[in-house]
């Protein structure tokens, strides 16, 4: 009889999910409401020619062309276009674009008409409507070119056309979507600040007012601002201030309890779908979408019913490469064909090539500002030429990095990555595309780690031996290697590669490196499927987050304890 209720319960359950899972299903394909949400096209008009960077060269054969913003600006314009076309062959209802229409918006008002001219002629086109956002490209203060008012009357026909309120001091509007939603599309830039958030009380008043005006009206409020809501990486208002607004935590619980379910947003130009519980148990959700012009050139699908919300990531499949190539020359053969064989992977591949090309830049004396005549040059020099060096040198093989860290008895773990550079443009490539789903024991946390650990270990061996130890060195005959560089390699083959120090460094640091290599937050980045704006699940909401907390909580300690207990035991 127990065997017979335990097998009948099992029944009902699994007849239970899938019927739950039917009901989701359903949900998504009969939704209320469907958008097609880009963000941060930054339109840029085609050179007439494509060139290498002015300063430096890039040593390879497709991407040599590519900029230090890892953006693809002349093919924008062509990317753009593909992407409206794509959306005019959906069923999205709307398309959203949340801010940075233009690059150099603020100061050429005449990137803002092309892109509206192109917005213009689809929805003349499909008949569908756009609704757009300013971001912190768009328009300034001062002498800038594009002021609030000029972004107003180019954007007119998208989104201010519909408003039924529009904020006379900035560019906040609100808009109907369909029968049950309202768009509240939020200014959260500071005209007279690159890059910052221009958050202030009365714009919180603003959204609490029209949040609460929607609830009478019987609609569900979705809000689109350029600035990210929640963090997309661990501590983004310490690590990438300027890109979310401030206070952001205590805004999602406003904005939660207001009755906000979702949010989409962009500048940071990565993927990335993030949750917050406010103490009332009310879940928001803010949907960062990535750069439409750079790697992974996609933008997101949302799909509207009361008890589902389903979000899909959707590439940017192809661009016309005639039109392209009509209008930029110096484009080769094999260039053009990597396009058209695979549009993501050559998008992938251009902005690792310019990530790397910024960083290096970054890590040059004269981008830093230090002069032959400073007295510290000498050892800035010794520092920074090694550490590309190290960048740059082979992961295996001959005179590689892992050959060096057995001197140093650290052990380099084998994978496919050529040199340090490789791994570290693919771990930022991953972090635009989202998804990032490393464990702390995987491949690429372990080998990052110890890279680091062997980079901070020879770097400063050699600093010791050019700088502090150059006249002992130069006294005793040393050529190959020097007194410091000898004497690490010693202390770590005796004493161990890392220092107790350094564990507890790493303990401290656990609960960041967890977040950035494992997205724990169990929300999908690019798929998925969330609750309705119909369903309220405050108490289980409520005890989730709790959960969520001591289970955090309980990551930390325990490897806070680990880390003691081998410091120990190295003494």
């Amino acid at each position: 009889m127990k065997h017979f209720c335990k097998r009948t319960l099992s029944v009902l359950l699994s007849l239970l999910l899938i019927v739950s899972a039917l009901n989701v299903a359903a949900s998504a394909a009969d939704a209320d409401l469907r958008l097609a949400v880009a963000s941060d096209l930054h339109f840029n008009f085609p050179r007439e020619e494509i060139e290498g960077p002015e300063i430096g060269s890039i040593d390879d054969p497709l991407f040599w062309y590519a900029n230090r913003r890892a953006a693809m600006e002349d093919e924008s314009g062509f990317i753009i276009d593909a992407f409206l076309r794509q959306c005019a062959e959906s069923d999205c209802d709307y398309v959203l674009i949340a801010g940075d229409l233009a690059d150099s918006g603020r100061r050429l008002r005449e990137e803002h008409e092309a892109v509206a001219e192109k917005l213009r002629s689809f929805e003349r086109e499909s008949g569908k409507q756009v609704f757009v956002i300013d971001g912190n490209h768009d328009l300034g203060a001062g002498d800038s070119a594009t002021k609030m008012q000029d972004f107003k009357e180019i954007y007119a026909d998208f989104g201010y056309d519909r408003a039924l309120t529009v904020r006379e001091n900035d560019c906040s509007y609100t808009a109907d979507l369909g029968e049950k939603y309202r768009l509240i599309a939020l200014d959260s830039c500071d005209y007279n600040k690159s890059t910052e958030d221009g958050m202030t009380l009365d714009k919180l008043n603003f959204v609490r007012a029209e949040a609460a005006k929607a609830k009478r009206d019987g609609r569900y409020p979705i809000v689109m601002m350029h600035h990210n809501l929640l963090d997309h990486m661990p501590m983004q208002r310490v690590v990438s201030r300027n890109f979310i607004v401030r206070f952001h935590r205590t805004t999602a619980e406003l904005f939660a309890d207001w009755g906000v379910r979702v949010v989409v947003s962009g500048h940071e130009h990565c993927g990335d779908a993030t949750v917050f519980t406010s103490a009332l148990g009310n879940k928001i959700y803010d949907f960062a979408v990535t750069s439409l012009t750079m790697y992974p050139l996609s933008y997101l699908m949302l799909s509207f019913a009361d008890d589902a919300i389903r979000y899909d990531s959707v590439p940017v499949e192809r661009i016309d490469t005639d039109a392209l190539t009509a209008a930029v020359r110096g484009y080769t053969d094999a260039q053009i064909r990597a396009m058209n064989d695979d549009l993501n992977a050559y998008a992938k591949g251009f902005l690792k090539k310019g990530v790397e090309y910024r960083l290096w830049l970054s890590l040059t004396l004269e981008k830093m500002g230090i002069k032959e005549s400073d007295f510290y040059y000498g050892a800035a020099y010794a520092v920074f030429s090694r550490l590309n060096e190290l960048l740059t040198m082979p992961l295996y093989g001959e005179n590689s990095v892992q050959a060096l860290g057995k001197a140093y008895s650290i052990d380099i773990p084998d994978s496919d990555y050529r040199n340090a550079w490789d791994l570290a443009t693919e771990l930022v490539s991953m972090h635009y595309a989202g998804g990032e789903h490393f464990a702390l024991d995987s491949t690429e946390v372990t080998l990052l780690l110890r890279a680091v650990n062997l980079i901070l270990h020879d770097d400063l061996a050699k600093f010791n031996d050019k700088v502090l130890l150059g006249g002992a060195n130069r006294l005793l005959g040393k050529t190959d290697a020097g007194i410091a560089e000898e004497l690490t390699k010693l202390g770590c083959k005796a004493f161990g590669a890392v220092t107790p120090g350094e564990f507890f460094l790493l303990a401290l640091l656990s609960p960041f490196l967890y977040e950035f290599a494992f997205d724990a937050d169990g929300v999908d980045d690019n798929h998925g499927t969330i609750e309705g704006y119909g369903v309220q699940n405050n108490a289980r909401n409520a005890a989730a987050k709790a959960q969520s907390f001591f289970t955090v909580l309980h990551v930390w300690f325990e490897n806070l304890l680990l880390i003691v207990t081998r410091v120990l035991r190295l003494h």
